[in-house]
């Protein structure tokens, strides 16, 4: 018998994260670099008849091995939607959400004090109608392992009536992932090949 003690939920969040990462990085590390440059390049018509027209829509931009959000920004920019990206003003302080205006030009963005790139301090500050949101792992439910800062689930208890959607490779999917109660499910998850209907 092993005498270890069950890990807490959020013990095992941590030791999932460091295997969702590498795995992440390995099945990004062997796409073709076309093949990355097809996938994501629009969302699909399921998804995208869920974002109305002039609604605004928070997206996020990716690091590296993240599923690409830019071809969705582009896409949705050019079909009548506003696009908004997170943004802090300092690493204590909540994110929000700014507009990017132009998604064909990185050149307006800059360093957050998280490295990412976010709109300038001149952005209007919005709130989206519906997020899009990066991961690390997901199930078929639904259910979202995020990268550990607690910043989307954050964001999203303070505004409970925007849906979220995921974002991911397939490698990505998991059989269970611990919860915790400030876990939201996520509405549905898009990777390459399939969406999945989630339980929120």
């Amino acid at each position: 018998m092993d005498p270890s003690p069950p890990l807490s939920p959020a013990e095992e969040k941590s030791v999932l994260r460091a295997a969702y990462r590498k795995a992440r990085s390995s099945h990004v590390a062997n796409l073709p670099e076309g093949l990355r440059a097809l996938v994501f390049h629009r969302p699909p018509t399921p998804i995208a008849e869920q974002v109305g027209e002039s609604s605004i829509i928070g997206l996020y931009y990716p690091s590296a091995n993240e599923a690409p959000a830019a071809g969705w920004a582009r896409w949705f920019a050019e079909n009548g939607r506003t696009i908004a990206l997170p943004w802090f003003a300092a690493r204590e302080a909540a994110m929000e959400f700014r507009i990017w205006a132009n998604p064909w030009n990185e050149d307006s963005l800059v360093p957050g004090p998280w490295r990412a790139l976010q709109p300038a301090t001149d952005a209007a500050l919005v709130v989206p109608n519906i997020v899009v949101v990066p991961l690390l792992a997901f199930t078929a439910t639904g259910h979202r392992l995020g990268q550990g800062g607690g910043h989307y689930d954050r964001w999203l208890a303070t505004h409970p009536q925007v849906p979220a959607i995921g974002l991911a490779w397939d490698c990505q999917i998991a059989e269970a992932l611990p919860c915790e109660l400030h876990d939201r499910p996520l509405a549905a998850v898009v990777t390459p090949t399939r969406i999945y209907k989630g339980s929120a």
